[in-house]
């Protein structure tokens, strides 16, 4: 019997192209698509894929909690489900979201479509795949430690964003130009892996920084 997958991508056009390549593929088949998480994580529990090629941004639930529920609902005896994350995005907080919920590997949009479904199959063999940009981010996350190291200076900025100050407000208070005080957010939005000055502030308190 071959490889069965599910295909979950909100966009019709990359999600049917991708079940395109992986129906064209010998010892494959697409037995699901799903344009969202939920819609994802139901036909998991009714088809029992062998793999499902997950997107992590998608409506209704998104791709890690998804996985996190597909991976919850599987049932004794059942074909055992596994998650292999296929996105356009690879920061921090994306890769660690997923690989948390339980991914089994997480590869990007612009890989060759050789490697998507060598991917898909070692997924499905019971192997770890991880895109080598991913592996790397992995590997320095750990080294660096579980908790980001952020400046005296960009902790200041932190919490000033934390009290609700604009960035001309933060520039005054610490004596500094707007320019710094962005300079000071893009550092601490790529150390915190975030996107935002909310998700920041929220990430910092999660670490125990603010």
């Amino acid at each position: 019997m071959g490889i069965r997958v599910i295909v979950a991508d909100d966009h019709p056009v990359v999600r049917a192209g991708i079940a395109g390549l992986l129906a064209d593929a010998d010892g494959i088949e697409v037995v699901g698509q799903a344009a969202d998480g939920a819609e994802a994580a139901a036909l998991a529990a009714a088809e029992h894929p062998d793999v499902v090629l997950m997107d992590l941004r998608m409506p209704v639930l998104d791709g890690a909690a998804a996985t996190a529920r597909i991976l919850a609902d599987a049932r004794d005896g059942a074909r055992a489900t596994r998650v292999l994350v296929l996105t356009t995005y690879e920061g921090d907080e994306q890769v660690i979201g997923a690989i948390e919920a339980g991914a089994s590997g997480y590869l990007l949009k612009a890989a060759p479509e050789a490697e998507i479904l060598a991917g898909v199959r070692a997924v499905a063999a019971g192997e770890t795949v991880l895109a080598p940009s991913i592996a790397a981010k992995l590997v320095t996350r750990m080294q660096a430690g579980s908790v980001p190291a952020l400046s005296p200076r960009e902790l200041d900025v932190l919490r000033l964003v934390a009290a609700g100050r604009s960035n001309p407000e933060i520039a005054r208070s610490l004596f500094i130009g707007e320019a710094t005080v962005k300079t000071h957010l893009s550092h601490v939005f790529e150390k915190l892996g975030v996107d935002d000055r909310t998700r920041a502030v929220t990430r910092a308190m999660e670490l125990g920084l603010l």
